[in-house]
C-alpha cells in the first residue's frame, strides 16, 4: 500500500511540475512578442519603471506619464496615441514630456 501511494505522489508530482514548465516556457514566449512603450499608461496602470517617486507597476501618478510603461504587442508602440508623447505617440524609451 505505501509502495502504491508512494508512487502515485510521485507521479502526480511530476506531472504537476511538467505542467508549470509548460506554463513557464509559453509565459517567456509571449514576452518575446511584447515591447515595453513608455507614455500610454493610464495613471496608476503601468506594468513597472515610472521613474521618480514611484516603486514600480501601478504606481504612475497622471495620464501618459512620461517615464512610466506599459506592455503590448511588438510593434503596436508607436501606433498608440499619448497625450504627453512629441510625436502623439508611445515611445520605446522614456521622455520629456511636451508642455
Amino acid at each position: 500500500m505505501t509502495t502504491k501511494l508512494s508512487a502515485a505522489t510521485l507521479i502526480l508530482a511530476l506531472g504537476s511540475a511538467l505542467s508549470l514548465s509548460a506554463m513557464s516556457n509559453m509565459a517567456h514566449a509571449d514576452d518575446a512578442k511584447m515591447d515595453k512603450c513608455f507614455g500610454i499608461a493610464e495613471a496608476g496602470k503601468n506594468d513597472c519603471a515610472a521613474g521618480a517617486g514611484t516603486s514600480c507597476a501601478g504606481t504612475s501618478k497622471v495620464k501618459d506619464q512620461a517615464n512610466a510603461w506599459k506592455l503590448v504587442p511588438a510593434g503596436t508602440c508607436a501606433k498608440t496615441p499619448s497625450s504627453t508623447s512629441p510625436t502623439g505617440f508611445g515611445q520605446e524609451a522614456a521622455f520629456t514630456a511636451k508642455s
